[in-house]
């Protein structure tokens, strides 16, 4: 055996153009996304993306216990009726006022659960 171990970032196999590879995907195939931490504001919902992320927002909140099982359950259920409302508007764009309503609605109730977990936030 080599007394000289293998290095995977000895400079005789970076490449020679400056550029860096992309990091590696961790062996359960997650990669970390570069955000400094900072929350989002609370954008409008505009898009099926937007609408995706008040899932995630809502299962967080559900998996930290700062909102309860039926808030979650709620905007789970508004949030497949806006998406499957995307879908059909691609389709019959004449349905896009249901669509929006819809959106309104699904906005005014994210509002209401922020207001609903900020106290525990700030306590700490």
């Amino acid at each position: 055996m080599s007394s000289r171990q293998h290095d995977d970032n000895s400079p005789s196999e970076r490449p020679l153009t400056g550029r860096t590879s992309p990091p590696a995907r961790s062996p359960g195939g997650l990669r970390v996304i570069e955000g400094g931490g900072q929350r989002r504001q609370d954008e409008p919902l505009v898009s099926r993306d937007a609408v995706a992320r008040v899932l995630m927002e809502a299962g967080v909140d559900l998996l930290l216990r700062r909102i309860t099982p039926a808030r979650a359950a709620e905007i789970e259920r508004r949030v497949d009726r806006v998406l499957d409302l995307f879908d059909r508007v691609d389709a019959a764009p004449l349905l896009m006022p249901v669509l929006q309503r819809h959106l309104d609605e699904l906005e005014v109730l994210m509002r209401e659960t922020r207001q609903v977990r900020a106290p525990a936030r700030r306590g700490g």
